[in-house]
This record gives structure tokens, C-alpha cells and sequence, in this order.
């Protein structure tokens, strides 16, 4: 079984407030992107649990703390489930806040669901994958979403940015999203986000923000000096997705001159 786990953008990031458990409520819009890693899993003759193997962008550590496997382990838990082998190639970049382990970890969870016939519904999965991340759970249905709680408590938006053409740029910089929300100081938004994306895309600029950007960029200045650059080659918007560090523009259509960016990972196309 083949699967193509998705990244996402966020469309505004407001940090409402610091929990007493220790994590953050914040109001976010997760909207699902074409960059794709490859995730296959089939059934096993060869393994009694399960094997691995990684092409693509180098995967550093113990595996066993990868999402995909975490994923496997915690259905484990509760459900006989066969062995399988297991392959990934890994196209989303690392540290960019885009969810790609999330989204490879939630698409594990609905391709054990089929294999092993589990017949969990989406709200069951939902609950399993905000075990293994906040922003897990939005890749199980993986639709533009409206985010409240700690990223995890969904409402419909009927946001669209169809035909806008996304350009995608993410630095050589890792940020650190623990680091990330100790920097920040939590405040509630004079008017939600909900009401915000009404707005044309034209008008979203120093309207809708990512209330990361001021302590990311005053520590990483390169990020800041991407999305300034983005701006002056004729984006409508731009910001830093989740806490960094990459960095999104929307377009009108594609941009016939394109400012260079050294040593970053670049890619664009049209949204859907």
C-alpha cells in the first residue's frame, strides 16, 4: 500500500495563552500542500514486527523514536496488527514547520487501520494521533481546517486558496519548537483569525500573523530577510509556517523573476 503524506502551512498562528499542563492554546487555519514524502507498508513475510528502511533526506537518530514507528507501536498497544515492511522516502524537510512527521505518522495510522481491518473510524484515529503530536490529528482527514485547543480541536472554514500559486522556502536554520514557544509571550487577538481570512488575500498582509516571527526573527534574521524578499518580488502574502523556519508566499499566478535564495530548499506550485 502507497501513500503520499502531505505538508501543511499554517494561515496565521495566534498563541493565545500557556496551559496549566504546560502546553499553549492557539487559534491557527492548517492548510494541506502538494510537497509529499512516500510512505509504503505492506505485509511481511520476512520480519515478525516490522522492518524500515529510509531513502531521501537523511533521517538522524534512533529510528524507534520515528513518528511512523511510534505510530506503530502505540496501535500495537491495543490491536493485534501484522508485520509489515515499512518504507519511506523522506522529501519534506526537517525543522520547518510543516508537519512532515506528523502528516508520515497519521498517514501510518490509516494505512494500519486498512491493513489490519481495524475499521476505526476518523474521529478514533484522531484521538490515537494527537498522542503522537498536537498537529497530528489534522492529517487524518486532511482538509483546510480552523484550530483551536493546543492545535488538535477542529471547525470547518470554508477557506480557499485555489489557483494562488505558492512559493515555498525553506533556510538551512533549524528551529526548535519548545524554543520557539519559550520566547514568545501569550496574548488574545483583538478579532479571531476566523474572521481575519474573510478578508481578501490582498489584505492580509500586517493583518494576519504568526505570532512566532517577532523571537524567530530576531534570533534568525535570515528567515526575516527570506520573507522581505518574497514580498519585493510581488507576493500578496507571506509568513513563517508553524514555528519555523520555512517560509510561504501566495501569488497571484507564477512569478516570472524570482529572487535567488542561497543554500535553501525551494519549491512552488499552484494550490488546490
Amino acid at each position: 500500500m502507497l501513500s503520499f503524506p502531505n505538508a501543511k502551512i499554517n494561515i496565521g498562528l495566534n498563541i493565545i495563552e500557556k496551559r496549566s499542563d504546560g502546553y499553549h492554546n492557539i487559534e491557527t487555519i492548517f492548510y494541506p500542500i502538494g510537497l509529499c514524502d512516500v510512505l509504503e507498508v505492506e505485509p511481511s513475510d520476512t520480519c515478525d514486527d516490522y522492518s524500515f528502511s529510509s531513502s531521501g533526506i537523511a533521517i538522524d537518530g534512533d529510528s524507534e523514536q520515528n513518528l511512523i514507528l511510534k505510530a506503530y507501536r502505540l496501535l500495537q498497544q491495543d490491536f493485534p496488527l501484522p508485520p509489515v515492511d515499512i518504507s519511506l522516502v523522506k522529501q519534506i524537510p526537517f525543522g520547518a514547520g510543516l508537519g512532515g512527521g506528523s502528516a508520515d505518522a497519521a498517514y501510518m495510522l490509516k494505512m494500519l487501520n486498512d491493513i489490519a481491518k481495524l475499521d476505526l473510524s476518523d474521529e478514533q484515529l484522531e484521538v490515537y494521533a494527537v498522542k503522537l503530536g498536537a498537529d497530528c490529528p489534522v492529517f487524518i482527514r486532511n482538509k483546510p481546517v480552523f484550530a483551536t485547543g493546543i492545535g488538535n480541536v477542529f471547525s470547518e472554514t470554508d477557506l480557499s486558496l485555489a489557483g494562488y500559486f505558492l512559493v515555498l522556502i525553506k533556510p538551512d536554520i533549524h528551529v526548535s519548537t519548545p524554543e520557539a514557544y519559550s520566547l514568545v509571550v501569550p496574548s488574545k487577538p483583538v478579532k479571531s483569525l476566523r474572521e481575519l481570512v474573510k478578508l481578501p488575500v490582498e489584505e492580509w498582509k500586517g493583518v494576519i500573523q504568526n505570532d512566532f516571527e517577532k523571537s524567530v526573527f530576531e534570533r534568525y534574521p535570515r528567515i526575516a530577510q527570506i520573507k522581505e524578499k518574497l514580498y519585493m518580488a510581488g507576493a500578496l502574502y507571506a509568513s513563517m509556517s508553524g514555528s519555523g523556519s520555512s517560509v510561504y508566499a501566495l501569488f497571484a499566478s507564477e512569478p516570472e523573476h524570482f529572487p535567488v535564495f542561497d543554500d535553501c530548499f525551494v519549491t512552488g506550485g499552484e494550490l488546490r
